[in-house]
């Protein structure tokens, strides 16, 4: 320390208790960053590093921004996952011998920022807290800084668990505590990327109790209580906007894991982030930001209660059957602003005037929201807006007090409204009227010199002057302007009379932007006591907000109702993709059945790739997500039961960062599946056993199919390649074999995109291939070799040991079953004579082929 200047040291100091943070130092009017901060800093930013004298150490890396443009270079950074430590100075530099007091005010964080400019105004920013427990279990808590919102939930299923549940939200910071384990805490970075944070006080603040009281469980408040810490300690300020906890009851949800969350494509793409070609894309015709958020909680978080369904289709239903009263409340609406945001900055304290106009202006919209709904007919709809609370109490205070144009700043008046603060108006009439002196002094002193170039002016240095050329210098009266300033072409006076008058305007003026911002601060604690109030009259705006958007999407899209029932049957007609329908031409998409009684739980489908198995299965999970959510659903007519759960393994992708194969991922997501689906969930696995060998995947594919017929009995759908598979339906009672339908036509293969009972008849793999264009040569060559494997052995006719290996090879490495049954009764008792091949499942004796083989070939 020593070694460096006392500014320096004071900069040491503070950056010791900031060291996973950048520090923005005031310095004049910039921040500045020095050291590391500066080189690390200069790279993500692309501004000029430079260096300043340290002391005695020498010169030291530094490099900073305008504090009036900082915003921006913080967002760039947040956005990158960095944090960013705001240190002010505290005293006035003027009054200040020696170095000037400086203390981090604010420590902005990914999950912390309530700048407008650094938030999807649609998205909630949530900060998330993971503590894990001995049990096993773990506790996820949730904030929203930006609107005071706070839930906590208890998953006991491990980590994974846990992880799915994160996945859920838009979360882009995690709390943990230091001691966590190091594994986890690597993937919810590599894996999530999250910003990871650490935070080991629990014990929550008296004053915090309110928060809780609802709250009983104490792992519960230990997980809450770490998360309320983390926001105490790196804000600094007021929390009085944030809401009661609310605890989470994961089950009265539908639960959706990660796996499948991502394979939906729910809220963005596979291939690109981003909300274009996801189910929300399509859904969303919100007119708010916040019913935007609300829509995406409610995708997030789909119902498991009939009748609370039902009450959400309901309202949908009442706002469908009014096409020009809904348009009236959406049109009221596009004039509301986000008040759930604006109730967050008034308690945080960094409203400014402009964003009480738009709290005013919101305000006074209710009424007309408040009036148009009266005027819908269906009863569901009375209870939406019945308890309402249109605060024009809150609307007439902000009428009274905040000027109809006010500037960005608060600390430069024009903010509050005459008429509200009679010493106000003084200051201001004394300012109007003296600047009204002036201009009628100009006019005086010009008649009486005779000089008509000569002006009264003003600047910030010399205040105010009478100017005039030196030309006309001789032209002014012996002893009436005392000299104030030179200039190269001018000569700048005062007279007594100007001195006094500039005295009082400046004074006022002085004064008036002082007692405006005081008054503006008053008015502001006035209006956090309406925080509450805004909150409630937010969410139900949301909700409101979403349901009329359901209703829009239904009549543009032509979706239904759907009806739930206890019995476990799928009968949905005419069920058609709501992602891929919008993106085809109008009229191409071919919509199919999807039946599944009480005595079907397994789908097994067949068919050729590109034929639109993989669009069948999703579309089913979509429509359940969809109608469970409130919305109405893509079909002709739908009856669902409520499903508990869903589990998708759909499309195949590597997980590289944990070193994850295609293949593992496959049998992972299939396993979670598996272990955690109850006869009342929804499976769709797509193709299993792709990623290893024939026998290998054939043999799990149908271990699969049969577990969960036995023992899981969750309606299922299962796609696969492997044509031997359909022959478990004479096995498994529940199965049933689908198809989708193709042609052959001229040596192409047409895919008519429509599902039929039954297995398919081949797989058209070589027909896809010249789809894709592959060379003439190869297709020609692939075409030769499928006739040689297919009606090799048919006749018998082989003599060698040798060419027993080779046929085996051929006929093991080509499954085909209806071939393979034309040459099982010439080959497979020639060669393995005592095996009972005939009386065994397909897999089975593929497997004593396969066996066979080996011990041929050793």
């Amino acid at each position: 320390m020593a070694h460096y200047t006392p500014m320096m040291q004071q900069y040491l100091k503070i950056k010791a208790d900031q060291k996973d943070a950048f520090l923005f130092f005031r310095l004049g009017d910039f921040y500045e960053l020095f050291f590391e901060d500066a080189l690390k800093a200069s790279q993500e930013l692309e501004i000029t590093l430079t260096s300043r004298d340290g002391g005695t150490s020498g010169r030291i890396p530094m490099c900073g921004v305008p504090y009036h443009s900082a915003e921006n270079y913080i967002k760039q950074l947040i956005e990158k996952g960095y944090k960013v430590a705001i240190c002010e100075q505290v005293e006035d530099p003027k009054t200040t011998k020696g170095v000037v007091k400086r203390e981090v005010v604010q420590l902005i964080t990914p999950g912390t920022v309530m700048e407008g400019s650094m938030l999807d105004e649609k998205e909630n920013n949530y900060l998330a807290s993971l503590s894990s427990f001995n049990d096993g279990s773990f506790v996820v808590s949730y904030n929203d800084l930006t609107t005071g919102e706070n839930s906590v939930a208890l998953i006991p299923g491990g980590f994974d668990a846990a992880m799915s549940e994160l996945y859920s939200r838009p979360v882009k910071e995690v709390v943990v505590s230091s001691e966590f384990n190091a594994e986890h805490e690597q993937m919810l970075k590599d894996r999530l990327d999250y910003t990871v944070s650490h935070q080991d006080e629990t014990e929550i603040s008296r004053e915090f109790h309110s928060l809780v009281k609802d709250v009983h469980q104490d792992k519960l408040r230990t997980g809450f209580g770490r998360l309320l810490n983390y926001i105490q300690h790196t804000q600094k300020r007021s929390l009085d906007h944030l809401q009661p906890v609310k605890v989470i009851e994961l089950k009265q949800y539908m639960t959706l894991d990660l796996y499948s969350k991502r394979n939906l494509e729910l809220l963005e793409t596979l291939r690109k982030k981003g909300k274009s070609g996801s189910l929300l894309s399509v859904i969303d015709k919100t007119i708010t930001s916040m019913g935007a958020r609300m829509l995406k909680k409610w995708m997030e978080r789909p119902l498991l209660s009939a009748d609370h369904i039902a009450t959400r289709h309901d309202q949908v239903e009442g706002f469908l059957e009014q096409f020009f009263e809904r348009e009236t409340l959406r049109e009221e609406l596009t004039n509301v602003y986000d008040l759930e945001r604006l109730a967050g900055r008034v308690a945080f304290g960094n409203v400014n005037a402009r964003d009480m106009i738009q709290l005013k202006n919101s305000l006074s919209r209710i009424p007309e929201i408040l009036s148009t709904l009266s005027k819908f007919e269906h009863p569901s709809i009375e209870k939406l807006y019945e308890r309402m609370d249109p605060l024009q109490d809150l609307k007439h205070l902000l009428e009274e007090s905040i000027a109809d144009d006010p500037p960005v700043s608060v600390k430069e008046g024009g903010l509050i409204r005459d008429g509200f603060n009679d010493q106000l108006d003084h200051y201001r009439d004394a300012s109007k009227n003296g600047k009204k002196w002036i201009a009628e002094l100009e006019q005086k002193e010009r008649s009486e010199t005779g000089i008509k170039s000569l002006k009264v002016g003003y600047n910030r240095v010399f205040g105010y002057y009478i100017e005039v050329t030196k030309a006309n210098l001789r032209h002014l009266p012996e002893g009436r302007y005392e000299r104030k300033q030179t200039l190269t072409n001018a000569e700048r006076f005062i007279t007594p009379e100007l001195k006094e008058k500039e005295t009082m305007i400046l004074e006022a003026q002085e004064k008036s932007v002082e007692l405006e911002y005081d008054l503006f601060l008053q008015v502001r604690e006035k209006v956090k006591t309406y925080v509450k109030r805004l909150q409630e009259l937010a969410e139900q705006i949301s909700q409101i907000d979403v349901l009329q958007g359901f209703a829009q999407v239904a009549e543009a899209y032509q979706y239904v109702r759907p009806e739930y029932r206890e019995q476990r049957v799928v009968d949905i007609k005419q069920g058609r993709h709501p992602v891929v329908e919008k993106v085809m031409q109008e009229g191409t998409f071919v919509p199919n059945d999807i039946y599944m009684n009480e005595e079907t739980d397994v789908l097994l489908i067949t068919g050729p790739n590109m034929s639109g198995k993989s669009t069948y299965m999703r579309q089913l999970a979509l429509t359940a997500i969809l109608g469970q959510m409130g919305s109405f659903v893509p079909c002709q007519s739908a009856s669902l039961p409520v499903f508990d759960q869903i589990f998708t393994r759909i499309g195949a992708a590597d997980d590289l960062v944990s070193g994850h194969s295609t293949f593992m991922v496959e049998m992972l997501e299939a396993n979670h599946a598996l272990t955690h689906a109850t006869e009342n969930s929804l499976i769709l696995l797509d193709e299993i056993g792709r990623g290893t060998s024939t026998y290998d995947g054939m043999a799990l594919a149908q271990a699969i199919v049969e577990y969960i017929h036995n023992e899981v009995k969750a309606k299922t759908l299962f796609s696969t390649h492997y044509h031997e598979l359909t022959s478990l339906d004479e096995q498994l009672n529940r199965l049933k074999n689908v198809h989708v339908r193709a042609e052959e036509y001229e040596g192409n293969v047409v895919f008519l995109h429509q599902i039929k009972d039954g297995p398919a008849d081949e797989s058209y793999g070589i027909h896809v291939a010249k789809l894709a264009h592959l060379p003439e040569a190869l297709i020609h060559r692939a075409t030769a070799l499928l006739d040689q494997l297919e009606n090799v052995h048919v006749n018998g006719e082989v003599s060698a040991s040798n060419e027993q290996e080779e046929q085996l090879t051929l006929f093991v490495e080509e499954p085909k079953p209806e071939k393979q049954k034309k040459s099982n009764d010439s080959n497979i008792e020639k060669y393995l004579g005592s095996l009972n091949l005939m009386e065994m499942t397909p897999m089975d004796a593929m497997n004593e082929l396969y066996q066979m083989q080996k011990r041929i070939k050793s």
